[in-house]
């Protein structure tokens, strides 16, 4: 699968065209993972279910999660504009059918179809990406990708509610049509990229493994903590499942002909140092940004959608950082200390969020919100930029999906470990700092019409307590910060390879 057929030349107009398509199909991936948060009380209102609602969201993660690491090694195997446009219209189809679902199930079922779709989509962008420029040109365009994440993180909530309020919650789904077909467009009118020649070997035992085990881990950290508890057979069973699962998969890969993430791309310092700090970066980056409105809402006495506003800074913060780096690798050609700044920064990020408590100002929290999402965005796209340098031309997808699979790792990880480590610290905190044994618990804490009602003495012990749980919180995540740390200093300069893009 290393020889490719030939295509017509693509100029820049059309490169850079082609590229706004893929920004258009990357954002509605993004945006539908975070807008259903405020439409889902009128999607219950409608089609019941309540008792599943939970799945809505789940199963769109659950398929995303699947397809991403498996949809880069299609990409190399049988061309990425055909995969990328299957998962396109896949993506517009589940879209089109969840606006339809005449049930909660139904709604449940086409999110998997959507979510498929969203994971091809979102890999495929990037190695897209890296066929469409040369190294340094592509640093600056990868750096444009962070304003998906940034928009889709606070405009997410805020276009579900407005489609809510002035439309229907099905809009939700329905506004994805014609921007969808706008990308379908550029990518069929101008897109030209070479074919792989040859019969494709398609490592099917790897792809059942690896599916698997990414369902068993996405159930496990979606699940742990909140449906069932982290002792209860459920969990150690998914925990256990994901371990077998991997374990499987690894030895599989290393006798498969065409592996879906290769071990070969591990010999090389740089894309695992790359997938190091991508885990290390998504835990302490996106995971923790979950947790922050909560700590608003309870500590600082503000509303759902004032607490999610409060991540602006964080966002500007992360866009300004990865706008930065990708000019500054564009100009010099220089990235490999940018890992390690990343690192340093997000750690002195970190530990001031950890100074926090109910004192604590707006605006001050907003600032050191803005030193972690500067830390964060220095290396979210650079990682990318990284494995991609390091992998052959035959492996560029598998090198993009691994590297953006490891970040989701890290991310859905971080969720978990740490919304363990703030219920636990707060359930010991409560009981020291609530007056007359009238302890609330976690659940209770976190939502609002409870916490509305508790005397003012409780309340004062309940937003206390939980400043003290997420000081504790922030400090735990420093020692992973200094593992990430550590591997990004092992770091060592690679030229950025002159890999000429299609046409160019």
């Amino acid at each position: 699968m290393t020889m490719t057929a030939p295509s017509a030349p693509m100029s820049r107009r059309h490169r850079l065209l082609v590229f706004g398509g893929l920004m258009l199909a990357g954002l509605m991936s993004s945006l539908d993972a975070t807008v259903l948060s405020t439409a889902l009380p009128a999607i219950v209102g409608d089609l019941g279910g309540l008792d599943r609602l939970a799945w809505v969201s789940t199963a769109y993660v659950l398929a995303t999660s699947v397809t991403v690491p498996l949809s880069g090694r299609l990409g190399d195997l049988f061309g990425r504009k055909p995969v990328f446009l299957a998962g396109l219209l896949g993506f517009l189809a589940g879209s089109a059918a969840c606006g339809a679902a005449p049930s909660m199930g139904w709604l449940i079922a086409f999110r998997v179809v959507q979510g498929a779709g969203a994971g091809c989509l979102m890999s495929s962008m990037f190695a897209l990406t890296g066929e469409l420029f040369e190294p340094r040109e592509r640093a600056r365009y990868q750096g444009y990708s962070a304003l998906i994440f940034a928009v889709s993180s606070i405009g997410g909530p805020l276009a579900g509610g407005f489609l809510t309020d002035h439309a229907s919650w099905r809009w939700v789904f329905y506004v994805n049509l014609p921007l969808g077909l706008v990308a379908v467009a550029t990518t069929l009118l101008f897109l030209r990229l070479p074919k792989p020649q040859g019969r494709p070997r398609v490592d099917y035992p790897g792809i059942v493994l690896l599916g698997a085990a990414v369902t068993c881990f996405t159930l496990f950290t979606s699940w742990a903590g909140t449906r069932y508890p982290w002792g209860s057979p459920a969990i150690v069973g998914l925990g256990a499942g994901t371990a077998v699962l991997l374990a499987a998969w690894v030895l599989a890969e290393r006798r498969a002909a065409e592996p879906v993430i290769p071990p070969r791309l591990f010999r090389d310092r740089s894309f695992t140092v790359a997938c190091v700090v991508a885990l290390v970066g998504g835990a302490t980056g996106f995971g923790l940004a979950t947790y922050l409105p909560m700590f608003f809402q309870v500590v600082g006495d503000t509303g759902a959608t004032e607490s999610g506003l409060l991540l602006l800074p964080m966002m500007l913060g992360l866009l300004a950082a990865s706008l930065g780096a990708g000019r500054y690798i564009a100009r010099t050609g220089r990235y490999h200390r940018l890992p390690a700044a990343s690192m340093a920064i997000s750690a002195a990020g970190v530990a001031l969020l950890a100074t926090m408590d109910a004192g604590t100002g707006l605006v001050t929290a907003g600032l050191y919100m803005a030193v972690l999402g500067f830390g964060a965005g220095l290396s979210q796209q650079v990682v990318m930029l990284i494995a991609q340098n390091a992998a052959p031309p035959r492996d560029l997808g598998a090198a993009s999906s691994g590297v953006f699979a490891t970040r989701m790792v890290g991310t859905a990880a971080g969720m978990a470990v740490f919304g363990a480590i703030v219920s636990n610290r707060f359930a010991e905190e409560v009981v020291r700092r609530v007056p007359g044994g009238a302890v609330p618990s976690f659940d209770d804490a976190v939502r609002p019409e409870v916490l509305g009602t508790l005397p003012g003495p409780v309340r004062t012990g309940v937003a206390e307590a939980f400043a003290e749980a997420f000081s504790v919180l922030f400090l735990a995540s420093l020692p992973l910060l200094a593992v990430g740390l550590a591997a990004a200093l092992l770091l060592r300069h690679v030229p950025l390879a002159p890999r000429r893009p299609p046409g160019g």
